[in-house]
């Protein structure tokens, strides 16, 4: 049986089913909750590892769930919503979400973005916090002596570009949104920024990926934000 517990917040019922069905076959222990108050008591009560997350809920909307969560846990959220528009993706994942993804869904994709939390997870398991070094791939970031190598070859990045990436490392797997990153790079949000942010990541792409056009380590989520991919 697989260690992991994933609470499936979800009160449509046909929806619920097919997810918990889904996880069982996958040998998933999980949980299951219909609206907010029992969402939230269930993490309180049993501490799953993950929780899938729908975001129009009876009795209270899934933002609110997700930042109140977020006030004494960092356990991973998947939002699974209908919810298409850019700007509730931002919301969720600016309120700590690690991932959207909207439906109608496939139950090969739900399980893949499963697995990257899984991954992370794990690596934050095996990494102490007080780990130095970072590997992912062929990206090695030691934070001693603040350097990076690519398959063995040190890059030379600037300070901007090395807390870009510090910042993308520390969140593997999760969407990043560009309001997030503005704000603890530049201390704001503003559009100003956002030009700043586009050279920033270019330029940071040139000297680690080896194809900018078929980038490996850093995924463009448009309109929204990065996501370091999990390799």
């Amino acid at each position: 049986m697989n260690r992991f517990t994933i609470l499936a917040v979800e009160d449509d019922a046909p929806v619920r089913n097919l997810i918990t069905t889904t996880l069982k076959a996958h040998n998933y222990n999980y949980l299951t909750a219909e609206n907010g108050q029992s969402a939230i008591l269930q993490v309180t009560s049993h501490n799953p590892e993950v929780m899938l997350l729908d975001l129009g809920l009876p009795d209270m909307d899934g933002i609110d769930i997700i930042k109140k969560i977020r006030t004494w846990s960092e356990m991973p959220i998947i939002v699974v919503s209908a919810r298409q528009d850019e700007a509730d993706k931002i919301s969720a994942l600016d309120a700590g979400a690690d991932d959207y993804l909207t439906k109608p869904f496939s139950v090969d994709e739900l399980l893949a973005r499963i697995r990257v939390v899984q991954r992370r997870l794990q690596r934050q398991s095996d990494i102490s916090g007080s780990s130095s070094i970072f590997i992912n791939g062929g990206l090695k970031i030691d934070y001693v002596s603040n350097t990076i190598e690519v398959d063995g070859v040190e890059k030379m990045l600037t300070p901007i570009e090395f807390k870009l990436l510090n910042i993308l490392a520390k969140n593997v797997g999760k969407v990043v949104t560009h309001s997030y990153l503005t704000t603890e790079i530049w201390g704001n949000n503003w559009s100003s920024s956002m030009a700043s942010l586009r050279v920033s990541m270019g330029n940071l792409r040139k000297k680690i990926e080896k194809n900018t056009t078929d980038p490996v380590y850093i995924q463009t989520h448009v309109g929204i934000g990065y996501r370091m991919n999990q390799l």
